[in-house]
């Protein structure tokens, strides 16, 4: 990704939600501190974009990684994500490829474009984290690499999900202070989709 976007995980979701919804990024959340890891390996340390968040979701474990790592389902429960389309075979693994477009709307700087996000996993760890990486590329708009972890700590009730994301590039380095409260809007909007579909689907099998 090398200028860009909004779409926060890496991708996607997170440019156009952010744009969308009227939230300020929060302070404590976009400031820099220790990171997590997923068998050693986080996000990027020296990237000037950067937020974290996490909550308590209460469902299964076993719901909410089905429902991050079944990729090919993101667009029934994260409207910001238009496409989807695995570029390898079977359950997601380290290697794994695949391919999401998001819209992203204009901005003072950018115009309005649609984001091609080509990622791939780096790490993972079955019902405990996963790391992937890669570019956003949409019509003026360029993000040249996005890192995004998640982990995933059972609690008293639940589930503790964290998820971190680092973004770097000129397009969106040039602005640092925006791009940062896109990415923080993104990822609390994908963390807020998450906990309302597992904890539904937790409701609804009972």
């Amino acid at each position: 990704m090398s200028r860009i976007r909004p779409l926060a995980a890496l991708f996607a979701i997170p440019l156009a939600v952010a744009a969308t919804l009227g939230m300020t990024t929060p302070p404590a959340q976009a400031a820099s501190g220790a990171s997590s890891t997923c068998r050693g390996e986080g996000v990027d340390r020296t990237a000037l974009i950067r937020y974290r968040t996490d909550t308590v979701i209460k469902a299964p474990l076993s719901t909410i990684w089905k429902l991050q790592t079944d990729v090919e389902r993101w667009p029934t429960w994260q409207a910001p994500v238009l496409t989807m389309k695995r570029l390898d075979p079977g359950p997601l693994h380290k290697g794994s490829r695949f391919r999401w477009t998001t819209p992203a709307p204009a901005t003072p700087t950018t115009p309005e474009t649609t984001l091609n996000i080509t990622s791939t996993v780096h790490q993972l760890q079955r019902g405990s984290c996963i790391l992937w990486k890669g570019p956003a590329v949409g019509e003026g708009l360029r993000i040249d690499e996005g890192v995004h972890l998640w982990r995933f700590t059972k609690v008293k009730g639940g589930v503790r999900v964290h998820t971190e994301e680092t973004w770097t590039g000129d397009q969106i380095e040039a602005d640092v202070p925006t791009a940062t409260e896109a990415l923080g809007r993104g990822l609390e909007q994908w963390m807020r989709d998450l906990k309302a579909t597992a904890e539904a689907d937790q409701t609804a099998s009972r």
